[in-house]
């Protein structure tokens, strides 16, 4: 299923421009979550309105690592970013959060504020290939996510050598858009055999952790 979507995709719709020349990159996330998990249980239980925090970096490129918050409400999603020097990573991965307040960027003071009051914390790594399609009208970007892994509970984020394991063995595609999806991109990614479904990377893996 997922070779037949992708040979249709590669035959009419551009790669993301920032892919390597196969059309993929390497995605790693370390997720925050609490002591009581309350990311995770609020995506179980379908919650409505629902945040998550993470770090994330590119193609093993631990130079450029971004903060993001991920908030979702009404099915629409809405995702912030920020800047974050390897330096400053590797503080707070060792539970030095002071610095986030003192950058008085909205973002990282919002992880400081979760953090004091929630005991938000580092919880695992997600690891996963990413082959993305990009077209204009719409702003669409449809993603085939392969190779799925977990650190299990691992949050040393900034290494190479942490062991990870596939926690399924299946491709996840994902079609985002703004105003509207163009038909026939909508016929492109159909499959009698497939339907929409609510699905998270990060709750596979603490699931299988």
């Amino acid at each position: 299923q997922a070779s037949a979507i992708r040979q249709r995709l590669r035959a009419v719709v551009p790669h993301d421009e920032h892919a390597g020349p196969d059309g993929c990159y390497h995605i790693r996330s370390l997720y925050f979550d609490t002591p009581t998990d309350k990311a995770l249980r609020e995506k179980l239980d379908g919650v409505d309105a629902r945040e998550k925090y993470r770090l994330r970096y590119y193609n093993h490129d631990t130079t450029r690592i971004q903060l993001e918050r991920k908030c979702k409400k009404n099915g629409l999603c809405i995702k912030q970013s920020a800047p974050v020097t390897p330096e400053q990573c590797r503080r707070l991965l060792l539970g030095d959060i002071r610095w986030l307040w003192e950058t008085k960027d909205p973002l990282l003071t919002g992880l400081y504020a979760a953090m004091l009051t929630t005991l938000l914390r580092p919880r695992t790594i997600v690891d996963y290939t990413r082959e993305a399609f990009c077209y204009p009208a719409g702003n669409v970007r449809i993603t085939l996510d392969g190779d799925i892994r977990t650190g299990l509970s691992a949050t040393n984020f900034l290494s190479a050598q942490v062991p990870t394991v596939s926690v399924l063995g299946q491709t996840v595609l994902e079609v985002k858009y703004d105003a509207y999806l163009p038909a026939f991109l909508r016929d492109l990614v159909q499959l009698k055999s497939v339907r929409t479904e609510a699905f998270s990377k990060y709750a596979q893996c603490r699931i299988f952790d």
